[in-house]
């Protein structure tokens, strides 16, 4: 059972990790998977529908960047609508993570 808890966790932070890194630069899908792989255990499998799913409600945008090593890069970016769902769900989540902190810091 502890196992369906942890892919539940981190099926429900992942929108919000993704939209926290792109807030810090733009970015392209296998980096953005690379830099989750470790921390929450999410791979690329996982990335790309969730970017397919961004763009299409709006939340992120893409270009395409030229690359010395291959096809070019689809990069992406937040929109205005991005940029505040991230803020919205970055609120919601400090007071939702502090509430549960505050009740298992009370059990023995």
């Amino acid at each position: 059972m502890p196992e369906a808890i942890d892919i539940q966790l981190k099926k429900g932070a992942l929108e919000l990790c993704v939209l926290a890194l792109l807030s810090q630069h733009d970015s392209y899908a296998y980096e953005i998977a690379s830099r989750l792989a470790d921390p929450i255990g999410m791979g690329e499998g996982t990335i790309y529908p969730l970017m397919r799913r961004l763009q299409n409600d709006g939340l992120v945008e893409t270009y395409l960047v030229e690359s010395s090593s291959g096809p070019p890069r689809k990069y992406y970016r937040l929109t205005e609508a991005g940029k505040t769902s991230f803020s919205s769900q970055k609120t919601a989540w400090t007071s939702f993570s502090h509430a549960v902190e505050d009740i298992l810091g009370g059990v023995a």
